[in-house]
């Protein structure tokens, strides 16, 4: 608590609220593509969500979080030599989730297109992996591996 109280607001505030707004939304799409699964035809508007989510909330999310993080690690004055592991792992998620989030975007557009049942399991499949990867960064960030 001392720790996160002794850091600028903003920038924590804008990390914070854009890794759960990504959370949120991979989340979403997760449950949405888990629903798809018992449902050989799926209805329409479950196909489609799915990419809007992604596009108009889990990017924005992403670039909100990533932002913030690049806020915060010039503010503390970090160069890159001797950093924390806790911040390495963070920063390895971050741009690495940006592959994994730009495959489940063109992933849920295939989906949209095609409307194919096995797209949308590997939508989910690649949701659950990139929630896997998010929950790692957030037990790192919040325990603070050294």
């Amino acid at each position: 608590m001392t720790l996160a109280f002794s850091r600028p607001f903003w920038p924590l505030f804008l990390h914070v609220l854009g890794a759960m707004t990504l959370f949120g939304a991979m989340l979403t799409v997760l449950v949405l593509a888990a629903g798809a699964w018992a449902r050989p035809a799926a209805p329409a508007a479950l196909v489609r969500a799915p990419f809007t989510v992604l596009l108009a909330v889990a990017v924005p999310g992403w670039v909100v979080m990533r932002a913030g993080a690049q806020w915060i690690y010039s503010d503390e004055g970090w160069s890159g030599h001797h950093d924390p592991t806790w911040l390495g792992v963070g920063f390895a998620v971050a741009d690495a989730g940006l592959v994994v989030l730009l495959v489940a975007l063109a992933v849920a557009f295939w989906w949209r297109r095609s409307a194919k049942l096995a797209a949308g399991r590997i939508l989910g499949g690649v949701s659950a992996f990139y929630l896997a990867l998010l929950a790692l960064a957030w037990l790192a960030m919040s325990g603070k591996w050294h």
